[in-house]
């Protein structure tokens, strides 16, 4: 049961994660990656997809791709797969709200970013847990300009603004900004060289770390070991 929720209206968060096609994912680490880009593409999206299956109180994973090797990589660490509509980043997140409320409809949809490498099970927890108090909130990224994750409560319309300045863009629309203590791998989202050092410096999920290692991207510890993480207390 998630807090200020009753128990009949939820059995825990549907996560949605928009994964682009290889082709086109992680362009500004190309020249730090080179031929592996998008092999660290995969590495950081199964890492994140794991990580947020092992939060005790995530109860599903839904990721939106057009891309048949990510898939293929996803499907093995437990994620539910629907094919991106390919009509931009916000539409791929609607509709796989839409599936996420066909499986489980009394419960709460968020979608999180897929490149979030060092993300923690108990640290996603404590972002959930501050959003099962609100209608619509968010989590601005490191940056504080850009978005990590957003959520609605159960029979809430799904209305996410990622992309660019998205904090603004959610503040402007109604969504409570979350501000919880401790969830630096929830911020963390990597789009360059600098961001991968500092996901690294938090500690990153197996995957990423093995090609950060054969990218030569120094800096690199692993993180936490995959484990069903208890909900915060």
């Amino acid at each position: 049961m998630l807090k200020g929720m009753p128990p009949s209206e939820s059995s825990g968060w549907s996560v949605v994660v928009p994964v682009k096609t290889l082709v086109a994912a992680k362009t500004r680490l190309a020249e730090a990656a080179g031929p592996h880009r998008a092999a660290l593409a995969v590495a950081i999206a199964c890492d994140t997809v794991e990580a947020a299956l092992s939060c005790a109180l995530v109860a599903r994973v839904v990721v939106v791709t057009g891309d048949p090797v990510a898939a293929e990589a996803l499907s093995g660490v437990g994620a539910r797969l629907v094919a991106d509509p390919e009509a931009g980043l916000n539409a791929a997140l609607r509709h796989g709200a839409r599936e996420a409320v066909r499986l489980a409809p009394g419960d709460p949809v968020g979608a999180l970013q897929a490149d979030l490498p060092a993300l923690r099970h108990a640290e996603l927890a404590r972002v959930l847990t501050a959003a099962a108090e609100f209608d619509r909130s968010f989590l601005p990224d490191a940056a504080e300009v850009g978005t990590t994750f957003y959520g609605v409560r159960p029979g809430l319309e799904f209305a996410p603004g990622f992309g660019g300045e998205s904090r603004e863009r959610h503040l402007r629309r109604g969504a409570k900004e979350l501000c919880p203590d401790g969830v630096d791998s929830v911020r963390r989202d990597v789009d360059t060289p600098d961001d991968l050092r500092a996901a690294l410096v938090l500690g990153v999920g197996p995957r990423t770390l093995a090609v950060a290692e054969l990218i030569g991207v120094a800096g690199g510890r692993a993180g936490e070991p995959p484990g069903r993480g208890a909900p915060p207390s």
